[in-house]
């Protein structure tokens, strides 16, 4: 993983990017909440998100085992996760983004992108082809954006609720670096 650094001018803080360590399984719980309840807002209902948000427990430790199951790439501040991505293998040549949450007060800063663009070099180093994610309706319109193809729509069951989401690929250049 990289480290990106805005200007010290500007006043920002500084993200940087890299594999996610078990002390920040708790982070993770808390921008997976907050992304859902709050981020999500705009295009899910409340019971929606509550199912949404009550799938995966706001605890550490559930997500310290997710990272030995999914390889993790976090985006932290200050050393704390504000952002972060799971990478899971699809099949025939395929990489997949399992998740992908940012804390909401930080969305459309480039948090999510910079972590596309460091998963999508991991795949091409393994000899991938494309990449797969379910995307939010929120996260959709976004990857759309930056190239990703529809791939149809699905809707997917939590805690009772049901919840549409959009099947989106992409294919990956292996020469890019």
């Amino acid at each position: 993983m990289s480290a990106v650094e805005s200007h010290r001018r500007t006043g920002k803080a500084r993200i940087v990017y890299r594999d996610a360590l078990p002390d920040d399984g708790a982070d993770q719980a808390e921008v997976f909440h907050h992304a859902v309840m709050q981020g999500a807002a705009a295009h899910y209902s409340v019971a929606q998100r509550r199912a949404w948000a009550s799938v995966l427990p706001r605890e550490g430790s559930a997500w310290v085992a997710r990272q030995m199951l999914h390889p993790t790439l976090v985006a932290a501040c200050d050393g704390r996760c504000v952002g972060f991505l799971e990478i899971g293998q699809g099949g025939d040549g395929e990489g997949r983004i399992e998740t992908l949450y940012v804390w909401p007060s930080l969305a459309r800063r480039g948090i999510g992108s910079t972590l596309l663009v460091h998963a999508e070099r991991v795949f091409r180093e393994q000899g991938l082809e494309r990449v797969r994610i379910e995307a939010s309706l929120m996260l959709a319109p976004r990857l759309i954006q930056r190239g990703w193809q529809q791939d149809g729509e699905e809707w997917v069951e939590r805690g009772g609720e049901r919840l549409p989401r959009i099947r989106l690929v992409k294919r990956l250049d292996l020469l890019e670096t």
